[in-house]
């Protein structure tokens, strides 16, 4: 039978793994932005070359936003640079998790400064999305990233606390064994 430790360590693990999972399918989308865009476009019904004003709504900003991403690749390819850096930053956060990985309890501070991360992402959002003309809602979806983030990562300190508090009991046990002997 497990103990309730390996069933913690087992736990965390998983969840370590969905959490990286996460980061890295968010950081490679951030590569192929223009190509992604298009793809949208087209299933939302948006011919190339459409003019966002002749759409409203979600349409009108997948116009805009495709379009703009295409006039910038042409005129501007070099902007695309600060995707590839975003993109990078979640392969890089992601890389972290591995400390959590090979021992939780002592890297639950990497932990904690995902969780602070996924809280600055609602002030980030809704700040610069009014300075760069970003629509109120697309700024919400922005800022889910945080709040939904910080779930997993909660449940993940909860575990980590429980497994520190199982192996500090264990080692409790086995030095009063210890004594004993």
């Amino acid at each position: 039978m497990k103990t309730r430790a390996q069933v913690l360590h087992r736990r965390i693990r998983l969840l370590v793994v969905a959490f990286v999972v996460g980061l890295v399918l968010s950081g490679i989308t951030a590569f192929p932005l223009t190509w992604e865009l298009q793809i949208l476009a087209r299933m939302l019904g948006i011919p190339d070359g459409a003019n966002p004003h002749n759409f409203t709504g979600l349409s009108w900003w997948i116009a805009t936003v495709r379009n703009g991403l295409i006039d910038t690749d042409a005129k501007y390819p070099f902007l695309a640079y600060g995707t590839d850096w975003l993109a990078f930053g979640h392969l890089v956060i992601a890389t972290a998790f591995i400390g959590v990985w090979r021992d939780a309890v002592r890297n639950i501070w990497i932990v904690e400064w995902a969780m602070i991360a996924c809280v600055a992402v609602i002030p980030l959002a809704l700040i610069c999305g009014p300075i760069r003309d970003i629509p109120f809602g697309w700024q919400l979806i922005d800022c889910s990233f945080g709040v939904v983030g910080i779930v997993p990562l909660f449940v993940l300190r909860r575990w980590i606390g429980e497994l520190e508090k199982s192996q500090n009991a264990t080692f409790a046990h086995d030095n009063r064994l210890m004594a004993a002997d």
